[in-house]
């Protein structure tokens, strides 16, 4: 008697089927993969202030709309795929602060939705801009380290998870990690070499 794939190996082929066309692949993805992309944006929402609600269930809402609208995915695998969501993620709450921020300088009201209200607080919209600002540099500077601090802050993944997705050893992913931290920490600081 076979055993029954496992949720990972269940997660793989309805990816590989996706990135072949299977339209209904993502349908039975999310339910696999949901509790997954909770975590991650709750990971993320964790450092956010009091007073929102609703954020995190937002966030992946927005994230499944985003990867709804993918026709021919190319992954490489299920930790590829929570990369992705972990870059999805970040890109809607800079967006989001962005927008919140404009609104802050008089730009147009709009009608918005509550879940969307509470994505981001508004003493952590500056520092989100802020950060995302860092990691642009950062990518011009070194694209890997940028990767993997959005792999590792924003997605939650390990060490070896990163490894597999950027084909690398845990211990240089560890050293980028390091080196990356510390870049940042002087660049949000204001400090120069």
């Amino acid at each position: 008697m076979a055993t029954p794939p496992s949720a990972q190996e269940q997660v793989t082929q309805l990816l590989e089927d996706w990135s072949s066309g299977d339209t209904n692949a993502l349908d039975k993805l999310i339910p696999l993969v949901q509790p997954e992309l909770h975590r991650l944006a709750h990971h993320y929402m964790s450092r956010e202030g009091e007073g929102h609600t609703l954020q995190t269930t937002a966030l992946v809402n927005e994230a499944y709309l985003q990867f709804a609208g993918k026709t021919h995915p190319r992954w490489q695998n299920r930790p590829h795929f929570f990369a992705v969501a972990a870059q999805l993620m970040r890109r809607i709450m800079v967006d989001h602060a962005r927008q919140r921020h404009a609104l802050k300088r008089g730009g147009a009201p709009r009608k918005v939705a509550l879940e969307e209200t509470a994505l981001v607080t508004e003493t952590r919209a500056a520092e989100l801009l802020a950060l995302d600002e860092a990691l642009e540099n950062l990518a011009a500077f070194d694209p890997r380290m940028s990767k993997i601090v959005e792999m590792r802050y924003f997605g939650g993944l390990t060490n070896e998870e990163i490894a597999e997705v950027l084909k690398m050893h845990p211990n240089t992913v560890m050293r980028d990690w390091s080196a990356a931290k510390a870049w940042l920490y002087t660049a949000l600081s204001g400090e120069e070499d």
